[in-house]
This record gives structure tokens, C-alpha cells and sequence, in this order.
């Protein structure tokens, strides 16, 4: 007993063919995206992604120009910095760099780097301060001069826990 699995078909399968509607609707969707993506391309910017570029990849900087670091430290009564991002406070830089306009609207949340801190470190140092800071390095041709300087973006000094 041969099943019909086994025989070789006889026909061929119907091919299912779009409406002349459905090949303008499709077209029209064609149309709409590239159109965004070219007015992307040209006017848009990272907010508009995926139609827009994603600047970067899409452009490069003056490898001449001074590139920015950000970093959170915190300060002991002895003037030492501690480094608070990278972290050591479950805070990548990333997502601190996405913090920087909160926190310069709001100083105080400083300390909580510096809780998170003690929390891990019980043995560390009495932190006085935390700063955020933006280390630019020089740069020239594209490779590092070794050059660097150091602005402290924003400050939160720590009440002293002892009065």
C-alpha cells in the first residue's frame, strides 16, 4: 500500500498573485519608508534612528580635537580621590555620562554614589566629597599628546556623620 506521501505530485502549487490594490498599497509603503530615510539621512540626527544616521558611525571627529572622559571620584579628608565609576558603585560610565544634566540639576544624588560606596568598602576611607569630573585629553594626529586636564563638572560635599 503506497501512501500519498510517497507519490510524486501532479500538479503544480497554485501561486497566489497580489491584487493590483495590494501591489499599490506595497509600494506606497516602499515609498513612505525610503522617503523617511532619506529625509533622515539628510536633516535627521541619533534621536531619529533608524532613520536617521547614527552619527557615531556615520561621521568622525578632528583627530586633532580634545577627547572628553567623564568620571564620578570621591574625595577623603586627606585630599586622595577615590574612583567611584567603572563599577565599583554598580554604575557603568555609560550610564553615568547619561546622568550628567540630572545630576547637575541635582548634586545631592552624588551621594548616593558615595553610600554605595561605604556600603561595599566598609573599610575604605571616610569620603568628604564626590565630584564629577570630565578629563580632556589632548590628543594630536589622533593619538594621545599625554596631555590632560581635569574639570570638576559638578560637587557634593558630604555632611560629616560624627556632629
Amino acid at each position: 500500500m503506497q501512501s500519498s506521501l510517497d507519490s510524486p505530485p501532479t500538479a503544480e502549487p497554485e501561486v497566489l498573485r497580489l491584487t493590483p490594490a495590494g501591489r499599490r498599497s506595497r509600494l506606497a509603503a516602499v515609498v513612505v519608508v525610503l522617503a523617511l530615510l532619506l529625509a533622515g539621512t539628510v536633516w535627521g540626527d541619533d534621536d531619529a534612528f533608524p532613520f536617521g544616521p547614527f552619527r557615531m558611525y556615520s561621521t568622525r571627529n578632528d583627530p586633532n580635537t580634545p577627547v572628553i572622559s567623564t568620571r564620578a571620584v570621591g574625595v577623603t579628608a586627606a585630599g586622595e580621590e577615590v574612583r567611584l565609576s567603572g563599577g565599583q558603585v554598580g554604575l557603568r560610565r555609560a550610564e553615568f555620562e547619561g546622568q550628567i544634566d540630572r545630576l547637575r540639576e541635582h548634586p545631592e544624588l552624588l551621594g548616593l554614589l558615595a553610600d554605595a560606596f561605604e556600603d561595599a568598602n566598609p573599610d575604605a576611607p571616610e569620603l568628604v566629597a564626590v565630584q564629577m569630573v570630565h578629563r580632556k585629553f589632548e590628543l594630536a594626529d589622533g593619538k594621545p599628546t599625554g596631555d590632560y586636564t581635569d574639570t570638576v563638572v559638578v560637587e557634593f560635599e558630604l555632611e560629616d556623620d560624627a556632629s
